[in-house]
């Protein structure tokens, strides 16, 4: 069958329902993943959107047909579907999600045995060729069987042993689930903690009727932001839709960006594993260099992407790596991201300090100063190799790196310049020790950028 190409991502599978996917793309993708791993035993969940229970039931539809034996979990978060793998000794797993994307969108996520994640390299590009080609075996035989099961309440156990429950204060938080997977975990976990909770968008609604789960939008943030200031809170915490990330308001209703994130999730690791290892990617504030120095760790710099970040952690033994856009990975957890543990470490580390979340971050913020991530859209693909090498003439003197695009370093301030995966864009992130050198060097590369 034809299948849009564009669907097969870097890290999932995700497009337009029912357009780019639909229950007949999900039959085959379910029929593919179970020929590429060999799996005789899956499982697959879904998230809250309108048609993940169509695609979800095609998905194991076409898994069964290939005689795999099929685990249906329900409705779960992403990271909870990576703890039913590992928990069930299955050879792999499927979540129907579209993670933050708006409404419209739907898409499969998968993993094997372990909970290691397939990627553009490694797995889903060999099932899009594998339908692209028409080379998915026969049905089997024997149709696999399927079975129904609830791991929520061994997964809220497995989270919480993260942390010391007994010494959280009660501390008044603001909590937004945005109508996605949240809502699922959320009050289970918080309803063991003595924090004075507000709960915006808890109930589970594909339809995102109060704003989209995509808290990296401005526009999506504008409910916890308004309920942390009215409330005085200590922190706000928001999830996107399938909750495999979290993302942090301090009691200024200033939202925490991810490098700062890292940097704190860190130090709650340092604390009681001195010296470990944390991987951060390559796009971060030094602050995270600095805290784990700080503490004897050791902090190792990555390039940009899950896969390449969980494939160093197992090699190096990190206990802890964390990507600016608020993807955590944790040892414990099968080196898999989660979205509730770095909540959870975070008020840990805010009791243990006995500060809010804005205190907390106060020696950051007076001595990083971020740009955040500036794109730059450019005419054709072949002019990033121009740009990038644009900039390395320029700034020759620097400590280069070429990693994953090019990372430029000077004593008072760095930069990297890495371009997308999928567009022809520029992405920059620049950091330095006073606002004034971050704008007059931020200005000074974008001119050399699109000059």
């Amino acid at each position: 069958m034809r299948i849009n190409p564009g669907i097969f991502k870097a890290y999932d599978i995700r497009g337009l329902y029912p357009g780019e996917i639909n229950e007949e793309v999900a039959r085959q993708i379910g029929r593919g993943f179970v020929t590429y791993l060999q799996a005789s035993q899956i499982g697959v969940s879904r998230d809250m959107r309108l048609s993940s229970p169509a695609i979800a039931a095609a998905f194991i539809d076409g898994a069964r047909q290939q005689g795999a034996n099929v685990i249906d979990y329900g409705m779960l978060g992403t990271d909870m579907l990576y703890y039913a793998v590992v928990k069930d000794n299955l050879q792999g797993g499927a979540q129907i999600t579209a993670s933050h994307n708006p409404k419209q969108y739907n898409g499969i996520k998968m993993v094997r045995e372990g909970a290691a994640a397939l990627s553009g390299d490694a797995g889903i590009g060999d099932i899009r060729d594998m339908i692209a080609g028409d080379q998915v075996p026969a049905p089997a035989a024997r149709q696999g069987s399927l079975r129904s099961h609830n791991i929520v309440p061994q997964y809220v156990e497995k989270v919480l042993s993260f942390i010391d429950t007994s010494i959280i204060k009660p501390f008044t938080t603001v909590l937004d689930a945005g109508s996605g997977m949240a809502g699922l975990v959320a009050p289970a976990l918080f309803d063991r903690l003595p924090c004075r909770t507000t709960r915006l968008c808890f109930n589970i609604d594909g339809s995102f009727p109060n704003h989209e789960a995509n808290p990296l939008i401005e526009e999506n943030r504008q409910d916890i932001t308004a309920e942390v200031l009215k409330q005085g809170a200590d922190v706000g915490i928001a999830w996107d839709g399938d909750a495999d990330r979290c993302f942090f308001i301090d009691g200024g209703g200033e939202f925490v960006p991810g490098d700062f994130v890292t940097a704190l999730l860190a130090e709650a690791f340092l604390l009681k594993h001195p010296g470990a290892t944390v991987i951060y990617d390559l796009r971060a504030s030094h602050a995270v260099r600095d805290i784990v120095a700080k503490y004897r760790g050791r902090p190792l710099m990555n390039r940009v992407g899950h896969a390449f970040i969980k494939q160093r952690m197992r090699q190096e033994d990190a206990i802890f790596a964390g990507e600016v856009t608020g993807h955590y990975y944790f040892r414990e957890f099968y080196y898999a991201d989660n979205g509730f543990i770095p909540a959870l470490l975070m008020l840990e580390l805010m009791s243990k300090k006995g500060q809010s979340l804005r205190e907390l971050l106060r020696p950051f913020r007076d001595k990083y100063f971020l740009s955040g991530e500036i794109n730059t859209r450019l005419s054709s693909m072949a002019e990033v190799p121009k740009k990038l090498s644009a900039i390395e003439a320029r700034y020759k003197d620097a400590e280069l790196q070429t990693m994953d695009g090019i990372s430029v370093d000077y004593p008072d301030w760095h930069f990297n310049l890495r371009a997308s995966n999928t567009e022809p864009l520029l992405r920059l992130n620049l950091e330095a020790t006073t606002p004034e050198q971050m704008e007059r060097k931020r200005d000074e590369v974008l001119e050399v950028i699109r000059g």
